[in-house]
């Protein structure tokens, strides 16, 4: 392929002399592929995505027509001039001609369009390819409810034809196959056949029964000589020449004949979908390759010596297991099947000449994710057998953009068992109010979801008690090495990325998107971008797996995609929900306490408090605990102040203190005595829980008249931050205090509670 900066496309067969040319305005981004554009079906003059072309009719009646996704862009005035913008376009790109006095097209001109990732060719092949295998692998299940009668109608429009024509085309053009084929006609298998001929009677060394025949009826018989001892025998002359069997290794073999029959059928096939193709079509150009192909590997010498084949003995060992012969075996059983397969989500990859390469590897990573996903989770056949169903123009393959397609699948790890879903394209709607599962703003629809949750609970319960988790991944096909863009010095990147945006090529906004899903999704707990290249790059969001972002790379590659970084990844997220106690269950225990019930009404708090940090980092006023006691007297209250404890009563009596949960957690104190209307008495507890003091021990520190044998007792300290000083609180609007003798029972309250009651 030969770079140059400046072409010239001659018209002369639209109008004499008539030249279209086209400049490149950056350097090594148009080329001249007259060697290798008919290899590979390509057209001769190729552009790069992303980039500009500056172009020039010689005659200025004419013009491009309009082409889909704004690629021509002709000058206001002078409109034989313009640029060339493919975009992300990526294929053969068939612009109009059009004479402008008539406003009809006299011409086209195909350029071919070249992706910006180098081996963009062989990814785009070999993604079909399994995608192809994928497709025919769910048809062969044994379970599969799709019946397989359909009839191939090469005369439906050119749009079913050439998605038939291109699965086909995926697996008997591949260079497996044409290897397979090579190894087949380079070591043939082969058997021994005996063969008949006249030879000399003088040269046959062993006679057979009817060799002895012919020596005594045998015609053209010559004399023996009077001395010949087969004279004492009766013989007087024997025939000139005898038949003579001789064994001789034969390619005719029965798994010969099946090859040549398999190749014959392929061959037929191509024929027929030429037949129907539009003359000079990429349909067209594509099947003439393939037919030319297989007829060169039918015109090796030794497919004349092998006859038709009467019967297929598909059980053949040699056709299951040598090597060569399996693998056309393997495409003869996928061939039928990619015939009649169709797929919607196809006109995405094959419209109009267009070589979609990351569209095609987003489908491409379904088939793969769910490979991986099936060797980890117990994901039902019947679930992906519904990937393939039935049709009035044959078996459709349900997967597309935009298309939600959902499987189900179980994980038991002997201690707890998850419910997991996989979704492509699954929406998550901006039109929900919490707790309903979507996003908290627009619709975001990512590329695949992967959800767990507890089994034993319904889908729409998990996401309304904060037990399912969302983990989501974006196919990003232009991206290359996404860690070394991170660890780079940013600073210039918002000017750089709406160039790069315009050439395909997303880094910066792959990662915001991954923001976007993390955080309006709802339960959601990682983003991540899957991208063919060679670094996974992974940031926790705390201390645990999940919440995080990153990317994972997975290659089109039939030997390493890359994939068990991806499945080491689903094992510790796996781990990851077994433990019961993590951070992220204890998170999402806390969220769907929170908000499972709406604020109440006048359920505000606007008085001043000590900041949440430092030593008050769990002044939360609603689950912050004060205790409201009693003093008996100034004698008492002083004992208080002097050893700074506080003591309450044991048992059952009047005035014993109910050890629950607020109690216990109290973290102040508040004091007031008989009669008392407001009380500033406000006290902080040092202990962790109360202690038990005997009647002894209270006496030792000089507590008046202790009268119960054993007390709960507290530290305690004053309170030290200036928003409590000098205030004082309104106790008996609290809706735990009782009035009369239950006046000195203690109780809780929460601080918020207590805020509300402030008087000064």
């Amino acid at each position: 392929m030969k770079t140059t900066d400046f072409i010239a496309i001659d018209l002369s067969t639209v109008r004499q002399s008539l030249v279209l040319e086209i400049d490149a305005k950056e350097p090594s981004t148009l080329f001249d592929a007259e060697e290798s554009a008919v290899e590979n079906n390509e057209a001769r003059y190729q552009l790069i995505e992303g980039h500009f072309y500056d172009y020039t009719f010689s005659n200025e009646n004419y013009i491009f027509g309009e082409v889909e996704g704004q690629i021509v862009h002709p000058h206001t005035r002078r409109n034989h001039i313009g640029v060339l913008s493919p975009n992300i376009y990526v294929g053969t790109l068939s612009l109009p001609v059009i004479l402008k006095e008539t406003g009809k097209i006299v011409d086209n001109v195909e350029l071919e369009v070249q992706s910006i990732k180098s081996g963009y060719r062989d990814d785009y092949r070999d993604m079909l390819e399994l995608i192809t295998e994928k497709c025919t692998d769910l048809l062969l299940q044994a379970n599969s409810p799709v019946s397989h009668h359909f009839e191939i109608d090469y005369a439906k429009d050119n749009q079913t034809r050439y998605q038939k024509f291109a699965f086909v085309k995926s697996i008997i053009g591949s260079s497996e196959f044409a290897e397979a084929v090579h190894r087949i006609v380079t070591a043939p298998v082969t058997k021994w056949a005996e063969m008949t001929e006249r030879k000399d009677v003088r040269s046959v060394r062993r006679l057979s029964n009817s060799n002895v025949k012919e020596l005594i009826a045998g015609s053209n018989r010559l004399s023996l000589p009077k001395s010949h001892f087969l004279k004492s025998y009766g013989l007087d002359s024997l025939p000139e020449r005898i038949a003579s069997i001789r064994k001789t290794d034969s390619v005719d073999t029965v798994e010969n004949r099946f090859i040549k029959h398999a190749l014959e059928t392929f061959l037929k096939f191509c024929t027929d979908i030429n037949r129907a193709a539009v003359k000079d079509s990429k349909l067209d150009r594509e099947s003439r390759l393939l037919i030319g192909e297989l007829e060169s590997q039918l015109h090796h010498s030794i497919f004349s010596e092998i006859s038709n084949p009467d019967t297929l003995r598909l059980n053949s060992p040699v056709l299951q297991r040598k090597e060569g012969y399996r693998e056309v075996l393997r495409v003869w059983l996928m061939f039928d099947l990619a015939a009649k397969l169709i797929w919607t989500g196809g006109e995405d990859i094959y419209s109009g000449g267009k070589k979609d390469v990351a569209t095609l590897y987003e489908y491409w990573l379904f088939f793969t994710l769910l490979d991986l996903l099936q060797s980890v989770f117990d994901i039902d056949p019947v679930d992906i057998s519904e990937l393939i169903k039935e049709t009035p123009d044959g078996l459709n393959l349900q997967i597309k953009q935009g298309k939600d397609t959902a499987l189900w699948g179980v994980y038991d790890s002997g201690s707890r068992k998850l419910n997991v879903r996989f979704n492509y394209n699954r929406s998550f709607s901006g039109k929900k109010y919490y707790p309903d599962p979507g996003s908290w703003t627009t619709t975001l629809r990512p590329d695949y979801t992967l959800s767990f949750w507890p089994l034993g609970i319904s889908e729409p319960e998990a996401e309304k008690q904060e037990l399912i988790v969302h983990i989501h991944f974006d196919a990003k096909y232009k991206i290359a090495n996404l860690k070394d863009f991170v660890e780079k010095n940013l600073e210039n990147r918002p000017v750089e990325e709406k160039d790069e945006n315009r050439k395909g090529i997303y880094k910066n906004a792959d990662l915001l998107k991954m923001h976007a899903y993390k955080d309006a999704i709802r339960r959601t707990g990682g983003a991540y971008v899957l991208y063919p290249g060679n670094r996974p790059l992974t940031r926790k969001g705390f201390h645990e797996i999940i919440p995080g972002l990153g990317a994972f790379p997975v290659r089109p590659s039939k030997m390493n995609n890359g994939t068990s970084e991806l499945k080491a990844f689903i094992f510790e997220i796996i781990e990851h929900f077994i433990n019961r106690t993590s951070q992220r269950e204890k998170l999402a225990f806390r969220t769907f306490d929170i908000y499972k019930d709406p604020p109440e009404d006048g359920n505000e708090l606007n008085e001043p408090l000590p900041e949440t940090y430092g030593l008050n980092r769990s002044l939360i006023p609603d689950e912050t605990h004060v205790l409201v006691g009693f003093y008996k007297s100034e004698d008492h209250y002083k004992w208080i102040e002097k050893n700074n404890i506080y003591n309450f009563r044991m048992g059952t009596g009047l005035g014993s203190l109910p050890l629950d949960t607020e109690t216990v957690s109290a973290k102040y104190l508040l004091l007031h005595k008989r009669k008392e209307k407001n009380s500033g008495s406000f006290w902080k507890i040092l202990s962790r829980g109360p202690k038990v003091y005997s009647k002894n021990d209270l006496l030792k520190k000089g507590y008046p008249s202790p009268e119960q044998d054993n007390y709960l007792v507290i530290n305690i300290v004053r309170v030290s931050e200036p928003e409590f000083e000098g205030v004082s609180w309104d106790f008996k609007k609290l809706k735990n205090y009782r009035t009369g003798n239950l006046s000195a029972v203690p109780f809780t309250a929460s601080l918020s509670e207590l805020m509300r009651c402030k008087i000064t």
